[in-house]
């Protein structure tokens, strides 16, 4: 049976999607944007910034769905300046640690509220 999985700590939906759908013990999160769960914030800063915050909705969403970092399949990661790839990539290995999912890193021209990163992801339950 397919599950909706919904958090207040993350970003809620603005549109017809679900944060994640869970089926069985497999998660598909949707691209999470750097937006401030509580506050609404766009956080517009820098690469980094934006990256950690998209990363810490990602994780939220992860939880709230029996899950952790640790047990990511695969990440995608949509970036509109790949230019930017190395500050990425330091954040990133940083939130994951030893941790290596399979990624895919996808440039586009333009992602929405003019972001420069959106990150989605696939992961295993780690709880029963």
């Amino acid at each position: 049976m397919l599950e909706s999985i919904e958090t207040p700590n993350a970003p809620l939906p603005a549109g017809h999607y679900a944060q994640a759908t869970v089926w069985s013990d497999l998660i598909f999160v949707s691209g999470q944007l750097p937006i401030h769960p509580v506050t609404k914030e766009k956080i517009t800063g820098s690469v980094e910034e934006q990256s950690r915050q998209a990363l810490e909705n990602l994780d939220a969403i992860l939880k709230a769905a029996g899950s952790d970092r640790n047990h990511v399949l695969k990440t995608t990661v949509y970036i509109a300046d790949i230019s930017l790839w190395d500050q990425v990539n330091t954040v990133y290995a940083d939130f994951f640690g030893a941790h290596q999912p399979a990624r895919s890193v996808v440039p586009t021209n333009a992602l929405h509220y003019g972001f420069l990163i959106e990150i989605e992801a696939v992961a295993v339950r780690s709880k029963p």
